[in-house]
């Protein structure tokens, strides 16, 4: 059976709201972050990314982590588009062209979005987008995203979907890394298009249901 190691509160939130879109079968391991925790190597440390039990899974001590059929997959955006091609249905590509587009809008998200979104999000997180040194930082990265923005919005102004004419792992990847800047409204409002495709993502029930037990989880 399907394995996927990792807290709802990381990135194991793409594939488990992969598989709740599925209804696939399998076995969840709720690995923590090491970090999260006052001491990661007590006794009654809950499985954590610094547990020898979980590095000897994946030595990277990162999550999330699948394992089926013995083949191990470390990073969140290869576990999603390796099990949209095995059991993806209508979410997976249908021809090599659509495969080739989705792993391109994988990497786009990982590579031009992902990090200047995560910026913004730590930084409200840890509020300092209060003081003045912390809003020139949010401004600093929304600008490094109004280029990637500007092509998602060109893309979904004459399209509902990222790839073909439905929702695919190619539409949940990229909402997943976009939905890090999402506190960061100017962003979106001078974005539209992306607004209402990343609302019409998260208004899936699988979605929701991913997010319900990533906000029952402890912060």
């Amino acid at each position: 059976m399907l394995k996927i190691y990792g807290v709802y509160r990381s990135r194991a939130s793409r594939p488990l709201w992969l598989l709740g879109e599925l209804g696939l079968p399998f076995q969840h391991v709720p690995v923590i972050q090491a970090g999260r925790l006052a001491d990661a190597t007590a006794p009654d440390a809950p499985l954590n990314t610094a547990s020898p039990a979980y590095l000897a899974v994946n030595p990277l001590g990162q999550i999330p982590c699948m394992e089926e059929d013995g083949l191990t997959l470390t990073e969140s955006l290869a576990i999603t588009l390796h099990i949209a091609r095995l059991h993806g249905g209508a979410l997976g590509p249908r021809t090599e062209a659509e495969d080739a587009l989705m792993v391109n809008w994988a990497l786009f998200a990982a590579t031009a979005i992902e990090g200047p979104a995560l910026e913004i999000q730590m930084i409200q997180r840890a509020g300092g987008d209060i003081t003045p040194e912390g809003q020139a930082a949010i401004g600093i990265a929304a600008e490094r995203l109004r280029r990637p923005f500007a092509r998602l919005e060109r893309h979904l102004a004459s399209a509902d979907h990222l790839v073909g004419d439905r929702f695919t792992v190619a539409d949940l990847n990229t909402a997943e890394v976009v939905r890090y800047a999402e506190s960061h409204r100017p962003l979106f409002d001078a974005h539209p298009a992306v607004a209402a495709w990343l609302d019409r993502c998260q208004s899936r029930p699988a979605f929701r249901q991913m997010m319900q037990h990533r906000l029952a989880e402890p912060e």
